[in-house]
């Protein structure tokens, strides 16, 4: 009885894909033992060195204030949550939190349709200047920011005195300025973005009798979405975490959140109690948005950064 044909072992053939299984310990690609030691170390102190300062926010918001002021204990004696209740009486956190969505939100919407517009013309269209109008719109980025405070200051101030339209200490005012610093940005990322759109796309719906506009709202905006929300997330965050603008170009009625949480310090104490428990409250629509959001502002970003 003859024995039954052994299976020819499998020879790697150039065609092949490669395996995409990780290299085994002993086996001369694998990182030393050393490499990956320092990289859980370094990982761990990086770890603490975030979450630390989170932990030290949470426990001293949940403390009475004579603990807060007193000896830092890691571990608190007592725990109470009357600071997230005084927070709203001690300063109108509520108005404050109403201007800064107000503000952060017309920043956002005007920043996203300006830039979607800009983006698409200059990917899509030639015309004389456009090269100086993408260059002039990235340097931009070079400034900081305190450059820009005086001379809008006083031409706020000036259009105030001639038209008799308030923008000094109005949230149009601070929406206008927060369009400085973001629509630049804004506009030359998704300029990027909508360059890895295929232009075929746009042909395409022009021959189904879309217009130019039509070709921009039903085919580049559905696919660059990523794009779109990664602007919309830095023109946000820009606006709602802004201290120096708005702590020149507002009043008592149009104060926003950065700016509102200077109230919890007085002549006589500092609340630090209540400061931590409006800053995690603050931080709330940020944090929130973020991890919502996280997957297309990965994309975006990276999209936009490579094209």
């Amino acid at each position: 009885m003859s024995s039954p044909p052994r299976a020819r072992p499998k020879r790697n053939s150039p065609w092949s894909a490669p395996s995409t299984a990780p290299p085994k310990r002993n086996s001369p690609l694998a990182p030393p033992r050393s490499f990956l030691w320092s990289r859980r170390i370094f990982l761990t102190v990086l770890t603490g060195f975030v979450l630390v300062p989170v932990y030290v926010m949470v426990s001293s918001s949940l403390k009475p204030l004579a603990d807060v002021t007193g000896k830092f204990r890691w571990l608190p004696s007592g725990l109470t949550v009357r600071p997230y209740i005084d927070i709203w009486s001690t300063v109108p956190l509520a108005k404050y939190f109403v201007n800064s969505l107000i503000v952060a939100g017309a920043a956002t919407l005007c920043s996203v349709v300006i830039a979607v517009f800009a983006a698409y013309a200059v990917s899509r269209y030639e015309f004389r200047g456009k090269r100086v109008f993408t260059v002039t719109v990235l340097s931009t980025q070079m400034f900081p920011g305190i450059l820009f405070l005086l001379p809008l200051f006083l031409l706020y101030v000036n259009i105030g005195n001639a038209t008799g339209v308030a923008l000094f200490g109005s949230r149009g005012g601070l929406i206008l300025t927060y369009l400085t610093f973001s629509l630049p940005f804004s506009i030359w990322m998704l300029i990027g973005y909508f360059d890895s759109v295929p232009r075929d796309l746009d042909e395409a719906a022009l021959v189904d009798g879309c217009g130019p506009f039509g070709a921009l709202l039903r085919i580049v905006v559905p696919a660059a979405v990523p794009g779109i929300v990664a602007v919309a997330v830095y023109a946000f965050m820009t606006a709602w975490g802004e201290v120096l603008f708005a702590s020149v170009m507002t009043n008592d009625t149009t104060r926003t959140l950065a700016v509102g949480l200077q109230g919890y310090s007085t002549l006589n104490d500092v609340y630090w109690n209540q400061i931590m428990a409006a800053s995690l409250v603050v931080s709330v629509p940020v944090v929130a948005g973020f991890l919502l959001l996280q997957r297309y502002l990965v994309t975006g970003l990276t999209a936009g950064a490579v094209k």
